[in-house]
């Protein structure tokens, strides 16, 4: 697999999010056994980046994590997991305090099996909590060995820059694909003028864009899809024609639509790193396959073409924790 460099990070250009595996999906935590196959055989085609956070399961997904790990993994991947979703202070809400990100980063440490982790997150911008704080504290871990690069999740344009004037930020991850194209007024090129990686979660735009979803389709319960703004009503149906032209772009280019998504993604720029989610093996290597595709600047002009999604990205309360 090529390799990119986010900030002063090396990692394969495609990376793993662990999400589903534990949390938010129907079936998730069903088949650990499957879930580790899959993260080793990801391991095997050159992914290296894995990403995680404390507040998948709870905490279960880091644990998952560890337990892959086992067995001379570490030392092949990059780590990644993320803080602030959960107070272990007693506070309500969000909580990037100094004291709540000790107690959290002990806790993933000891949960992933590790002694120090890659990229630390901060998983949502907590208002509470001027981000110099945060960041200052981020910084002594550093100092101290218990994680090595200091990363943000969702944040706006004016907090990236006061964390990365008080310690360098290595990336940024913020949900990126064809049919959410919000970070590329402000954000993409704020984040290059600063040497920042970006790396997008939900690139696949939560299975939409694979083609497996139809006008049929119904959601489990603990499926959090059935209730994402993207996945109903009138939203559902023009998303559904947007998938249906990504699938027929895809015949052109003899791939499938998730490797056409995953492509047009890595053409647009060195310094993007996509991280798909999947708990099965086979999805895994066709994700990991649209490394070796390049899609034709007539293919690209149309995936461009396509516009963006209806609806939001998430439910109301979790929009109002993006951007600030």
């Amino acid at each position: 697999m090529k390799h990119v460099t986010l900030g002063d990070l090396t990692v394969g250009r495609i990376g793993l999010g662990m999400m589903g595996m534990s949390f938010a999906y129907s079936g998730a935590g069903s088949d650990d056994a499957e879930s580790i196959r899959t993260l080793h055989r990801a391991v095997d085609l050159g992914v290296t980046m894995i990403d995680t956070a404390e507040v998948y399961g709870p905490y279960t997904n880091e644990e998952l994590l560890g337990q892959a790990l086992k067995g001379g993994y570490r030392d092949r991947v990059v780590v990644a997991t993320k803080f602030g979703m959960i107070s272990h202070t007693g506070r309500e809400g969000l909580d990037s305090s100094p004291a709540n990100v000790r107690k959290a980063v002990e806790g993933s440490l000891r949960r992933l099996g590790v002694d120090h982790i890659d990229l630390y997150y901060q998983h949502r911008v907590d208002p509470g909590t001027p981000i110099e704080d945060t960041v200052a504290t981020l910084a002594d871990l550093v100092t101290e060995g218990k994680i090595t690069h200091i990363g943000l999740s969702e944040a706006g344009a004016a907090t990236i820059r006061r964390a990365h004037a008080i310690h360098p930020i290595t990336a940024l991850q913020t949900e990126y694909s064809l049919w959410t194209r919000d970070p590329e007024p402000e954000i993409l090129p704020l984040l290059r003028e600063l040497g920042i990686g970006l790396v997008a979660y939900s690139p696949l735009g939560r299975g939409f864009l694979t083609g497996a979803i139809t006008a049929g389709t119904r959601f489990e319960a603990g499926d959090f899809r059935a209730s994402n703004p993207r996945f109903t009503g009138a939203n559902f149906d023009h998303n559904v024609h947007l998938a249906d032209q990504v699938t027929a772009i895809a015949g052109d280019a003899g791939a499938t639509p998730a490797q056409v998504v995953l492509a047009w993604l890595l053409s647009r720029g060195g310094d993007i790193v996509p991280i798909p989610g999947t708990k099965r093996v086979t999805r895994l290597e066709e994700n990991a396959a649209a490394d070796a595709l390049t899609l034709t600047p007539e293919q690209i002009a149309r995936l461009d073409a396509l516009g963006g999604a209806a609806g939001d990205h998430h439910n109301e309360a979790q929009m109002k924790m993006i951007g600030l």
